[in-house]
């Protein structure tokens, strides 16, 4: 009886969730910007390398997506956005950031121009920035708008 409760109590070690912070966890965070204010955007990609470095510093890893709709998808314009050259940077560095750029505002956008807004290389249209940001807090992610 001594070895079955043993065996019970090992094996409620291995399945239970303080397990997964031997082999580190996976985090999964969204930043929001929806302001056309480059130091909003310089704090939201700042967010975004804390993160990250944080959570590599303690073996963890991390899912980053910024989501950018409204005013703040000037971010993402390669026209326009303030921050293109460390967007660039941090893409490289980091496998694990991403960049959404809300199709509702792009096509609006480009209506007003009367030409197709072009957007930086690293960003991947969605159809709504915020249909977007309810995906992903649904499916996990913590929400950070800086």
């Amino acid at each position: 009886m001594k070895t079955f409760a043993t065996a019970l109590i090992a094996a409620l070690l291995v399945l239970s969730p303080l397990s997964a912070f031997a082999e580190g966890v996976n985090h999964k965070v969204a930043i929001h910007v929806d302001e056309n204010d480059p130091q909003v955007m310089n704090m939201a990609l700042n967010n975004a390398q804390n993160i990250n470095s944080y959570y590599q510093s303690k073996g963890d890893t991390v899912e980053i997506e910024l989501v950018a709709y409204g005013p703040g998808l000037v971010m993402l314009r390669e026209d326009k956005s303030p921050v293109k050259d460390r967007i660039s940077a941090m893409s490289l560095e980091m496998a694990n950031l991403s960049f959404s750029a809300c199709g509702n505002t792009h096509r609006n956008m480009s209506k007003a121009e009367g030409a197709e807004v072009a957007l930086v290389s690293e960003a991947s249209l969605v159809p709504s920035g915020v249909v977007r940001l309810i995906e992903l807090q649904e499916s996990g992610f913590s929400y950070i708008r800086p």
